[in-house]
């Protein structure tokens, strides 16, 4: 604003005639020499203000252009950068990722990251596999594929973890966590390619399971009326879903397949 205002001021006074003042009329209208010499030293000056005035203005409109990206982005969306949260699952059959739905889902989310993260999963088999259904998993018991214990387990009980909204929420004497449904925001419909909570239809009853759906199940969403399911979906894959699908239509035992699928490891970042 002073390179600006200095600027202003030389051009008020040579309108104001100090540079006039020094012109003498010869027959015509020709200039003297101290009045050429005064106009050049103007054009310097001016020549020279006008660098760093513009830099000075470019500054300012970076810096109000920095403040408005700042300041527009809406609380939302910055939320949902923060949340966005990518699992990759490494299994016997290849890998897989899914996106998971953090900014609706914080409770679900932070209680499947917390088990992650921590191993939970590492060396856990599927232990229910249906064709144009879905893949279930998640048991600790299914560590061995041949558990007749498979699909009964859950963390254990009374243990506590974070959810990305930023609480600590304890799980029950069951290992169970709150249902994350009722919400408009948690609207999420059991469609293909889905990851959904497994649960026993009692409240709080989903903790470490979970399944990967290859159907559009909307029977099993917590707003269907048809049936009293109540499964609340937490992400989505976004790479493999082909080796589901595969997963899906293995050989099977009693939905169990022949072949046990190990889960490597589950990893959240």
């Amino acid at each position: 604003m002073t390179s600006v205002s200095r600027r202003q001021q030389q051009q008020q006074d040579a309108s104001g005639g100090r540079a006039v003042h020094n012109v003498t009329k010869i027959g015509g209208s020709v200039l003297t020499l101290s009045a050429l010499i005064y106009i050049l030293c103007y054009l310097l000056l001016t020549n020279n203000d006008h660098p760093s005035t513009t830099a000075t203005q470019t500054s300012v409109r970076l810096k109000e252009s920095k403040e408005q990206i700042l300041t527009s982005s809406s609380p939302t969306t910055r939320t949902q950068i923060t949340m966005s949260k990518l699992a990759t699952f490494e299994t016997s059959m290849g890998t897989f990722k899914a996106e998971l739905f953090g900014d609706k889902m914080p409770i679900t989310v932070g209680n499947f990251m917390d088990l992650a993260n921590s191993g939970f999963y590492d060396g856990v088999h599927f232990h229910r596999v249906i064709p144009n259904f879905m893949d279930q998993f998640g048991c600790p018991y299914a560590k061995d594929a041949n558990s007749g214990r498979a699909g009964t387990g859950g963390p254990d009980p009374g243990t506590s973890f974070q959810g990305l909204d930023g609480q600590t929420y304890q799980r029950t004497s069951g290992g169970g966590i709150p249902d994350e449904v009722g919400q408009p925001h948690q609207r999420i419909s059991n469609t293909a390619g889905t990851l959904s909570m497994a649960n026993t239809g009692s409240p709080q009853s989903g903790g470490s399971q979970f399944f990967l759906n290859v159907n559009d199940n909307t029977f099993l969403d917590w707003f269907d009326q048809s049936t009293p399911s109540a499964h609340p979906v937490f992400g989505r894959i976004v790479e493999g879903y082909d080796l589901v699908e595969k997963i899906s239509k293995v050989p099977t035992r009693n939905d169990n397949p022949v072949q046990p699928i190990k889960m490597i490891s589950v990893r959240v970042a």
